[in-house]
């Protein structure tokens, strides 16, 4: 049989990967009512339906999964096709949380500038849920559980919890009770860890008389803030590393807890069979798996009564 339009096809693979009409048409810069007509007239060729139109909701038959399966790996090839003999820089716009981008990403930029100097990077840096479609981003760092609907999910990095402090503050912190003396810093990602809380309940210190608090919105100003002399700070591994080795932070104490989320490398399905993103991907799990220099490890404090639960860090 002769192949069907092409205008349809796209259309209907746009609906089958969003399983909305609304979406599909926001990405293909064309009304729902123009996806519709365009599906409509699919099935009217082919003879089929390939969706269950439900109210306020699309779900595939049986032949349009079959179909929609099809028409990604088509277009991923001609899209790959067409960029291997394209003379430009191919583009990947990258989505990542602003502390992380500070503190662990850029750091490494350069050698994947050195590996893909073909690619053109736009590094977008936010914490907001990232909308695939709307915002033209190609894949993303979130930090969770891993349980985005409908995108590719690939965990990336555990960390654990601990505190840190400039060295001089360390210097007045013989047990974890003389934390009292100095106001105690966090983020607002507590839902991730438990905060100072559950470090001190792990560390068998219970809860602290203390000077105060100070909260920050962004994890990278908690830690300059620590690393200025300006408190204690329960920091997450991966972003305190760098301060850690260079010396600007240290760790007072040896306990740490399990953070509960990871950092995980998200984006959709089908952006998986473009050139660009698998070379993303590549150059992350290559980070992810190297081996660096290990801070100095913090002395052990003298303990307070009652068992620690907290585990060491490695």
């Amino acid at each position: 049989m002769d192949l069907p339009s092409l205008n349809a096809l796209r259309a209907f693979e746009a609906a089958a990967r969003h399983l909305s009409l609304t979406r599909a048409g926001r990405e293909l810069h064309v009304t729902q009512s123009a996806v519709s007509h365009q599906v409509r007239h699919l099935e009217e060729e082919l003879a089929t339906e390939l969706f269950e139109r439900r109210p306020r909701a699309l779900r595939l038959t049986a032949a349009g999964e079959k179909l929609a399966f099809a028409a990604r790996e088509a277009f991923a090839r001609i899209a790959e096709a067409a960029q291997r003999i394209d003379a430009r820089a191919a583009r990947l716009s990258v989505s990542v949380l602003p502390s992380f981008a500070a503190r662990w990403l850029l750091p490494r930029l350069k050698r994947f500038r050195a590996a893909s100097p073909r690619i053109d990077l736009r590094i977008h840096a936010s914490s907001d849920p990232c909308d695939f479609t709307r915002d033209g981003i190609d894949v993303a760092i979130r930090y969770g559980r891993g349980s985005w609907k409908g995108l590719r999910c690939e965990k990336l990095l555990s960390e654990d919890v601990f505190p840190v402090c400039n060295p001089r503050v360390a210097r007045s912190l013989r047990s974890v009770a003389d934390l009292r003396r100095h106001p105690l810093l966090h983020d607002e990602a507590r839902g991730a860890h438990g905060g100072w809380r559950e470090w001190l309940r792990a560390a068998g210190a219970g809860a602290l008389e203390r000077r105060g608090e100070i909260v920050f919105t962004d994890s990278n100003l908690m830690l300059q803030a620590a690393a200025d002399g300006q408190g204690v700070a329960l920091a997450r591994s991966v972003l305190a590393a760098g301060d850690l080795l260079g010396g600007r932070l240290v760790r007072p104490f040896e306990w740490s807890i399990p953070a509960r989320y990871h950092y995980f490398l998200v984006y959709p399905a089908a952006h998986e069979a473009r050139a660009e993103v698998r070379a993303f991907r590549e150059f992350l799990l290559a980070e992810v798996t190297r081996r660096l220099p290990q801070a100095r490890r913090p002395r052990k404090p003298i303990r307070s009564k009652g068992s620690s639960t907290a585990r060491a860090a490695p």
